[in-house]
């Protein structure tokens, strides 16, 4: 494969925007972050002609493939009427009428355009609603790239001494909103509990992946959510289940469907439009009405634009009437990463794959099992699995560089089998 022509163009982009991106995840791509000509079902082609079978899928948000035809009908014929209207439509009631149908437990709800900014509205209503500043995040969970919760994210923790500090993940980041957040390990409730007993009266919420998306894909251990919602009602505290990445990818009614624990809040956003920008917060009536009451501000021009709600729209309605669509989607996932244990054992490479099959993560390990962020961090070669995702690329399937795959019900049985091929001579050339 050649890549001159998106190398041509980084250089170019270069010039203009720092680091040629417009998301600093995007710049560690290799050979150069690529510029792509169209992307279709579960293909993408770049500007120079290389087609590949996608497993980035926008980082999550399409799962349904690339452009499917359902949305892009439907934004087309809504968007004709208006784009940007800072008002309110019969389709968003709609929409709202159709998250009623998805989630598990009565809700209201709120709109936005990005998991990182519904993610500060519910953490400001937590802080209004119990009268307590803190919050408490655990380590190695994402929750956007604001300075209120940019830390811990993917700390250094080689040493076993480092204790649970806030570690800001970015320059720049505000040296006051380190006192206003608190670290705890995951998966661990007695760690928890510890820190619960001398500090619930400052913590306003405690904020967490259901399912821990951005490292690893960790399921929760059997039980652990219930005692989150325990110690969380203990200690007079919100419970807050970031599902920008689950929510609506994993289940329909998200990680809460799947493990049938009630939150507080929730926020969504990656899958929930199919590929467009739109964030949703929904949550208990009693503190969702601080915002109707003015008690709690939150704004945007863009808030619920046609394009959004329409894709929104067109994505719920689709998956409500298509029982078995997240069957399908797992039963492929599975059979992936069946092909890819089976095509690593037969290369004796160690690999771990965990999660479920409509998003796994792919380690180079040899532990049996990672159940919190410090075994991901200490024991997975991500050099290695860097040095797989080059020759993967070159064999014709791009992967996210952080190790996630996500899968799509545009992924058929020859995308299948494709990529495990892909995966015998990538893993032959390691």
């Amino acid at each position: 494969m050649k890549f001159d022509n998106s190398k041509k163009l980084y250089e170019d982009a270069k010039k203009m925007v720092p680091g040629g991106v417009s998301s600093s995840i995007r710049q560690s791509e290799w050979p150069v972050p690529l510029f792509f000509k169209s992307a279709k079902g579960s293909k993408m082609t770049d500007v120079d002609g290389n087609e590949f079978i996608d497993y980035v899928m926008g980082m999550g948000p399409n799962i349904f493939g690339h452009s499917p035809d359902f949305i892009t009908n439907s934004v087309y014929k809504d968007m004709q009427d208006g784009f940007c209207l800072t008002g309110q439509s019969k389709k968003e009631n709609e929409l709202s009428e159709f998250v009623e149908k998805t989630l598990p437990f009565k809700r209201k709800f709120r709109y936005a355009s990005s998991g990182t900014e519904i993610v500060q509205i519910a953490l400001r209503l937590a802080r209004s609603y119990t009268n307590k500043n803190k919050f408490l995040k655990f380590e190695g969970h994402y929750h956007g790239w604001m300075d209120s919760v940019l830390y811990n994210s993917h700390p250094d923790v080689s040493s076993e001494e480092t204790l649970f500090d806030p570690v800001a993940e970015s320059g720049g980041i505000a040296k006051g909103t380190a006192d206003e957040v608190v670290i705890a390990p995951w998966n661990d409730p007695e760690a928890l509990e510890n820190i619960l007993k001398v500090q619930h009266e400052d913590i306003s919420a405690i904020i967490t992946e259901p399912i821990l998306w951005n490292s690893n894909v960790i399921l929760p251990n059997p039980g652990y959510l219930e005692k989150l919602r325990e110690l969380c009602d203990k200690y007079d505290i919100l419970l807050i289940l970031d599902e920008v990445g689950t929510g609506f990818r994993v289940a329909l009614g998200g990680a809460q469907e799947i493990y049938n624990i009630e939150p507080d809040l929730s926020t969504y956003a990656k899958s929930m439009a199919g590929g467009f920008p739109i964030a949703m917060l929904a949550g208990k009536p009693e503190i969702m009405d601080y915002m109707s009451s003015g008690e709690v501000v939150h704004g945007g021009s863009f808030n619920t634009n046609v394009m959004s709600v329409s894709a929104a729209h067109a994505t719920l309605d689709h998956l409500l009437n298509n029982k078995n669509f997240y069957n399908s989607l797992n039963k492929n996932g599975d059979l992936l990463i069946k092909g890819l244990e089976e095509s690593a054992k037969k290369k004796n490479i160690d690999i771990l794959i965990q999660g479920l099959g409509s998003v796994f993560y792919l380690s180079f390990t040899k532990l049996d099992s990672i159940k919190n962020y410090r075994d991901h961090a200490n024991n997975v070669d991500q050099e290695k699995y860097k040095e797989f995702s080059k020759l993967m690329l070159l064999n014709g399937v791009r992967l996210s560089q952080n190790g996630r795959w996500h899968m799509s019900s545009a992924h058929d049985i020859n995308d299948i089998e494709k990529t495990i091929r892909a995966s015998d001579t990538s893993f032959s050339e390691l």
